[in-house]
């Protein structure tokens, strides 16, 4: 074979190799933010998400207000004694609005006082729970717990996972 046939098949051989690689992988699209809610139209429209079952729609009322009280959580492991655990009775009618919210069981009167704060805070109109509210009921009732740190920051039980 003579110089010319050899570099132009080394040349057709580059090309196929090349083409049989993997692309690059790409870096994910960034994130859009949407534009802000109208100015005339203060009222804020709750999320939509997939909600199977009671556990579903509690993580997304969970998130909700942690995304609300940003300066009063905190992440991580729980310490190994909790000063303060405040479980609070949470109803939410139909339209996603927070129709009652109060303490079901609590040992600390200002750990009470920033759980029902924090839950009023959320920025209700939740996700609209109506495929879950069981027969003839007008509200879905369920209660959540905040576990306190001793510098009165809360995780919520829910969002807590396994510790």
């Amino acid at each position: 074979m003579d110089s010319a046939r050899k570099r132009g098949a080394a040349a057709v051989f580059a090309v196929l190799l090349a083409a049989c690689q993997k692309a690059p992988p790409r870096a994910p699209p960034a994130p859009t933010i949407g534009a802000a809610p109208p100015a005339a139209s203060p009222a804020r429209v709750a999320p939509a998400a997939p909600m199977n079952s009671i556990d579903d729609y509690k993580v997304l009322v969970a998130q909700q207000i942690l995304d609300a009280n940003p300066a009063l959580t905190f992440s991580g492991r729980l310490p190994p004694m909790l000063p303060a655990i405040v479980v609070v009775n949470i109803s939410i009618d139909r339209d996603g609005t927070l129709a009652g919210v109060s303490i079901k069981r609590s040992r600390d009167n200002e750990a009470s006082k920033v759980a029902l704060a924090a839950v009023r805070k959320s920025g209700a109109p939740f996700a609209k729970p109506l495929h879950l509210l069981r027969h003839g009921h007008k509200t879905l009732d369920f209660s959540e717990t905040f576990l306190f740190n001793e510098h009165y920051r809360f995780q919520l039980r829910t969002l807590a996972g396994p510790q």
